[in-house]
């Protein structure tokens, strides 16, 4: 079963929309396209940007929206350890008040709770909770920090899997257009070929309607080329340029760059850099650590305060007593709180039945990632292997193809061969080329997702 990352199924479904947009558009009325008249005007003038594989990747890797969130998501979670961190850390808060109070006559208030008719208040409180669950839900926000830079890095790797599948795509439709361009010429000289045969009476009528329908056939093969070509250049373009009518050039054939390395070594690399099992191993240490909180949540918690200021009927560091003496108003306090949990009506009991649900579901996460890990590198090599040797099939049957094409036509010409043989040696070389090309993209697409695995592509 093939790993499926989350920029991946977005981009192919980018590029399923485009494809679909683009047909809806051939069959458009004309108050449709004078607006992508004026917007190829408006790049007409300008010059191609030449783009390699790796610009490309760094384009799409700048403009994903997929790979923006989980970086956003990566940079969130940061800070939650950092927000957790603190929270086990001595706090320092400021506190100033003023209390009126009716008086009765005398320096005292008219309520007891209170310290006389004017009281002034401003301190400084160092305040310290003590608590195992709070230690442990920072570890568990450090944890989930890290896996979701994990899961950045997933989201980067399947930004490269859909930028190398659209590059290759675009390749391979310019050299459909090429090829299908050079069959199209090759059917045309066939045609003249054979009618001027018909002049001199060594061919029959019905040997020119097959070159005539070949010909037909060939010119709608081009122009469904041309579709599928325009299709693959705003399919890319929508993934590494802010406006899908830039012009550009590719620079780089991705079959022949990349290269498939040996399959103990893709283990190895893939065994040390799989985002995916790491993530779901940090996920799973984050799951019991949350847990463990929530069954500390049964016991007791500490809380510490030292208050420094004043706290008088005056608003100053002395208070004048008679006879010329004063008394210090300024000092410190210690608090020290023991909270014992007795009775929450079952909330205590019910977070942890969610950690342990958590938990579980982590568990089962992690065990499918790791038996996912091993399926997709054998899957993706073996795609990748079987891709190199059918390119090397396919590229010696064109070979073989374009001769057979030009053989049977110098047979066709001294009598030795039928008009439909030669239509079929021509078809025959379409189908070879196609399916060439098709296998260079498969190749490296099948790279690219073996990539995901082992973060080298």
């Amino acid at each position: 079963m093939s790993r499926l990352y989350p920029i991946a199924l977005a981009c192919a479904g980018l590029v399923c929309l485009v494809s679909g947009s683009v047909c809806a558009a051939q069959s458009t009325g004309a108050a449709q396209t004078m607006p992508a008249q004026t917007l190829t005007a408006q790049t007409a003038g300008s010059k191609p940007v030449r783009i390699t594989l790796a610009d490309a990747i760094r384009r799409a890797k700048a403009l994903s929206p997929v790979l923006g969130t989980a970086e956003a998501n990566a940079r969130i979670a940061a800070e939650n350890a950092v927000q957790a961190r603190a929270a086990n850390l001595p706090n320092l808060t400021g506190n100033s008040q003023y209390v009126y109070t009716q008086g009765n006559g005398t320096l005292a208030s008219r309520f007891i709770a209170n310290n006389g008719v004017h009281e002034y208040i401003a301190q400084t409180d160092v305040h310290q909770n003590v608590s195992p669950a709070l230690f442990l839900t920072y570890r568990s926000s450090a944890i989930l920090a890290a896996a979701a830079r994990d899961k950045a890095v997933i989201a980067s790797r399947g930004v490269v899997v859909a930028v190398v599948q659209a590059y290759a795509s675009l390749v391979a439709a310019n050299e459909e257009v090429k090829s299908a361009q050079g069959i199209l010429k090759a059917a045309r000289q066939f045609l003249v070929i054979i009618q001027k045969r018909q002049k001199n009476g060594d061919a029959a009528h019905a040997d020119v309607i097959k070159a005539q329908i070949q010909v037909a056939d060939d010119q709608v093969n081009l122009q469904n080329s041309q579709l599928a070509q325009q299709q693959a250049r705003i399919a890319l373009a929508l993934l590494i340029f802010r406006h899908a009518n830039r012009r550009y050039v590719l620079a780089d054939d991705p079959a022949r760059i990349l290269k498939l390395p040996a399959f103990v070594k893709a283990r190895q690399e893939a065994t040390a850099n799989d985002p995916q099992v790491d993530a779901a191993v940090k996920t799973e240490k984050a799951a019991h650590k949350d847990l463990v909180a929530a069954r500390f949540g049964y016991l007791p918690t500490l809380s510490f305060d030292y208050y420094y200021g004043i706290d008088a009927n005056q608003f100053a560091t002395y208070t004048g007593i008679g006879n010329g003496q004063r008394i210090q108003n300024l000092g410190y306090s210690a608090l020290a709180s023991l909270n014992v949990p007795l009775f929450t009506w079952g909330a205590t009991h019910s977070k942890v039945k969610v950690a342990k649900f958590n938990q579980q579901q982590a568990k089962t996460a992690l065990a499918y990632a790791r038996r996912l890990h091993t399926g997709d590198l054998e899957l993706f090599y073996a795609q990748a292997k079987i891709a190199r040797r059918e390119m090397q099939i396919r590229k010696q049957s064109s070979a073989d193809a374009v001769e057979s094409r030009k053989l049977t036509l110098l047979r066709y010409k001294a009598g030795l061969a039928t008009a439909l043989e030669v239509v079929n040696a021509e078809n025959t070389v379409g189908l070879e080329r196609n399916a060439f090309y098709s296998a260079e993209t498969r190749y490296a697409t099948a790279l690219a997702n073996l990539a995901t695995l082992t973060g080298n592509l």
